[in-house]
């Protein structure tokens, strides 16, 4: 047994280290979400893995809602088989897997099965993949294990991955794992909320920085004169004013409403991992939430990262991580005789998920208090970029050791409906933030990279949503917001590397180049400043090899995912590329990715951050082969 609710003092305990933190939920009241029946779920079997021998597996995924109750509040729920969040699935490579998704609500829903390959049609998501699953009705997908590793799986239906149906999914490996353990766990991390995630998002569009209780003040103002004199002060608001953002919008929403889980538990009655002394064990984090990054550490333990999204990585050893929304790391610990604390704390810091590694149930290591919240910089906003840039950046960002820089920095190109294509222009000869126009720069954007343009000033469809000036870095070697001056080590994306070649050493044929853009002050989110209502399918030819280029034109974070295909992440480790599923594109950054479109038919792409992929930040990439390539 690894979980179970603490007895009094233990709760008492761990009430008295959440301090403060366990008022931030009391802040608002229940919500008016709709009534669910009688049945009560509770956190699914998330934890040690059965493993087993290989076998073919069928489970039958019974999709309800029911009530679920945290740290004693209770609110309606989307469940999987009475659980919230859904249980552990576990596969075996080169086995099979029938997975039914059996809909007992009486709206639609759907499962996607996050980072497996698979045929498209059983990939789970309604419009693109399939029609979804109708209320009374069983959709089943049934496919060959090709793969091993850590993934998990969500509904594609709405907003419901918000209200609990998200569930992790391991593949255990046909080969002898080169890391062996003892223990064997699931970290799965969610922002559960009592909201009703529609309220949500009509708040957001009405006020983007409601969830946000860190904005400046007049107090803050003068600080910053102290510190820094009024001119060097009025100049800086002014350039925050004119991109409608604050240095202080760290997250879309907060602990204001969000409570964080771990394996469904909340920190009050935290999730208990119980390992023999002398052990080591692996942690599978797996980052479920709809909108929060995690800051991951386990004070007093170093852990040695051998995964990402599932795939094999060389050992690196870390103290710290942060995990976008939607990716996995696997993660080696070798802990002492004594309980240790998961700590999982919001990127914005507003609260945190609470875990235990234990040797004895109801042994608890102390909790970290949280840490000041992080400030956005002028780096966020591409100020500098050229002069924080090296060589050996430049050469990440063009796939090339030092070479063909001019298209590693910036090749805009001619738009058109399945993103850019190559079309190179001189360095800092663009301001994207002036009228980026549907069929091609327009003459003003070409003028001399002015900072100037305010966001929000543009009609959407037409233009960019107030996209900002070149993003020039890959910006890969950064540990993450907020980490970038902590003792200790954080891993960064130019760590991985992958332990054997990958499979495809062909260059590239041809380069797509997709913006991320978007509109803090409207709430409006989309690539290439077109909505998904307003963009047609991106193309990609059966076979070929592309490059794939993001270029972050906002000032936030975006967990970009590919569905069917992984993507090399260009980060310096020349035929040794990791592999990605999704890829946390930092604000005002450009990250390029090389593609193998081996998975014919019509996939997902999207920003997993949900309300941004609900406002219009999703598009649908189609690998047509040679029979339907005219369609």
């Amino acid at each position: 047994m690894n979980e179970f609710c603490p007895r009094r003092r233990t709760l008492i305990r761990a009430l008295g280290a959440l301090g403060v933190l366990g008022g931030w939920n009391a802040l608002m009241p229940p919500a008016a979400f709709a009534a669910a029946g009688s049945r009560s779920a509770t956190p699914g079997h998330i934890g040690r893995l059965q493993k087993g021998p290989p076998r073919n597996v069928t489970f039958d995924a019974h999709v309800r809602t029911d009530r679920f109750h945290v740290a004693g509040r209770g609110g309606a729920a989307y469940s999987v088989n009475d659980s919230v969040p859904s249980p552990l699935i576990e596969l075996w490579e080169g086995q099979t897997a029938r997975l039914r998704v059996h809909n007992h609500l009486d709206v639609p829903t759907s499962l996607h099965w996050h980072g497996l390959l698979l045929p498209f049609t059983m990939d789970g998501v309604p419009g693109v993949s399939f029609p979804g699953v109708s209320p009374g009705e069983t959709f089943e997908a049934y496919f060959p294990v090709r793969q091993s590793g850590t993934y998990w799986y969500h509904s594609h239906s709405g907003v419901q991955e918000q209200k609990g149906l998200t569930g992790p999914l391991v593949v255990h490996s046909a080969e002898p794992d080169p890391h062996p353990v003892a223990c064997d766990f699931v970290v799965m991390l969610n922002d559960w909320t009592f909201d009703d995630p529609h309220r949500i998002m009509t708040k957001l569009k009405a006020q983007s920085d409601y969830y946000n209780l860190d904005e400046r003040t007049v107090g803050d103002f003068f600080e910053e004169v102290e510190a820094k004199g009024w001119s060097a002060t009025l100049q800086e608001r002014r350039m925050w004013g004119d991109m409608r953002m604050s240095p202080r919008d760290i997250a879309d929403i907060s602990g204001l409403t969000y409570d964080y889980l771990l394996n469904g538990h909340h920190s009050a009655t935290p999730w208990e991992g119980l390992f023999a002394p002398g052990e080591r064990v692996r942690l599978r984090f797996i980052n479920a939430s709809a909108m929060t990054y995690f800051n991951v550490r386990i004070p007093g333990l170093a852990m040695t990262v051998v995964a990402a999204d599932g795939q094999p990585v060389e050992p690196v050893e870390i103290d710290e991580f942060q995990i976008g929304v939607a990716e996995t790391f696997d993660v080696i610990v070798a802990p002492e005789a004594r309980p240790y604390t998961l700590m999982c704390e919001s990127m914005d810091r507003t609260g945190f998920a609470l875990g235990s590694l234990t040797p004895s149930l109801g042994e608890f290591a102390p909790v970290p208090s949280l840490r000041k919240p992080p400030r956005r910089t002028m780096a966020d906003m591409s100020m500098g970029a050229m002069a924080g840039m090296d060589t050996g950046s430049m050469a990440r960002m063009s796939g090339t050791q030092g070479a063909d820089m001019t298209m590693g920095a910036s090749d805009m190109g001619q738009m058109h409906d399945g993103g850019m294509v190559d079309h190179r222009v001189p360095h800092g000869a663009w301001d994207a933030g002036i009228g980026m126009k549907e069929g091609a720069m327009d003459d003003d954007a070409m003028q001399g990279g002015s900072m100037a343009a305010p966001m929000g000033h543009q009609s959407h469809g037409e233009r960019s949503q107030g996209m900002m000036h070149a993003a020039m870095r890959d910006r890969l070697d950064e540990p993450g917001l907020g980490l970038e001056n902590v003792d200790h080590r954080v891993l960064r994306y130019t760590q991985l590397r992958r332990p054997v070649a990958i499979e495809d050493q062909r260059s590239p044929t041809r380069t797509v180049t997709l913006h991320l853009t978007g509109n803090m002050e409207r709430y409006m989110w989309s690539f290439d400043g077109k909505a998904y209502s307003e963009s047609g399918p991106i193309d990609f030819h059966y076979g070929e090899r592309l490059r794939l280029v993001l270029i972050n034109n906002t000032m936030m974070e975006h967990p970009i995912h590919l569905h069917g295909m992984f993507m090399a992440l260009e980060n310096g480790q020349g035929a040794h590329l990791p592999l990605k599923h999704t890829i946390s594109v930092r604000p005002a950054a450009r990250v390029s990715l090389l593609v193998t479109a081996d998975e014919p038919g019509r996939w997902a792409f999207h920003c997993h951050l949900l309300y941004h992929m609900e406002m219009g930040m999703f598009r649908v990439v189609r690998v047509l082969d040679k029979e339907h390539a005219h369609e």
